[in-house]
């Protein structure tokens, strides 16, 4: 009488994790980061929030450096 044979396992496949994401998942926080940063270099409304006269002028002269 002869041994039954045991037939292998197909091996697993070794390619990585493939994660897309949607076009959206980074352009919304670019987005929101460069609306929060366009709204904290207002100089009118730095001056408002803030009382220190070189805070305004360091948000004016960050200001300046964008619009170049």
């Amino acid at each position: 009488m002869s041994a039954p044979t045991h037939t292998r396992p197909h091996p697993a496949t070794t390619g990585g994790v493939d994660i897309r994401l949607p076009w959206w998942a980074l352009a919304l926080p670019a987005l929101a980061f460069g609306v929060l940063l366009v709204m904290m270099l207002n100089p009118t409304d730095a001056q408002a929030a803030a009382s220190d006269p070189m805070i305004t002028h360091l948000f004016e002269r960050a200001q300046q450096l964008i619009a170049r």
